[in-house]
């Protein structure tokens, strides 16, 4: 059962990290006014590294319970639930608790150290 949560939990940070791509590029990116050009790519890409890092660290929990080791199983929990849970906190502070990205990182923060 744990590992089924561990692996929950790194299939939801993917969907998150997907929407969160996609609502970047589609609602705040084509609205955003900021100059120079150049510092628009740079903010437009660093939000698509934070993308593809939560990505990373889905593959990372789904990958978890085949790795055979519970040393790397316990950091890889323990950095994803870091992250995770600072990436809420940040979220939910930011909007005040109106978007639903905190909750849902939330979940993933829950899953994977019940899993554990």
């Amino acid at each position: 059962m744990r590992d089924l949560l561990l692996q929950c939990a790194g299939v939801l940070t993917i969907a998150v990290a997907l929407i969160h791509g996609y609502l970047g590029e589609a609602k705040v990116f084509v609205r955003a006014t900021i100059e120079p050009e150049r510092l628009r790519t740079l903010i437009r890409l660093v939000w698509q590294a934070s993308t593809v890092a939560w990505i990373g660290g889905g593959m990372l929990l789904i990958a978890a319970p085949w790795m055979g080791s519970e040393p790397a199983r316990h950091w890889i929990v323990v950095t994803m639930a870091c992250v995770f849970g600072f990436s809420a906190l940040a979220n939910a502070w930011a909007t005040r608790g109106r978007h639903f990205g905190w909750m849902a990182l939330s979940a993933v923060v829950a899953m994977a150290v019940a899993g554990y």
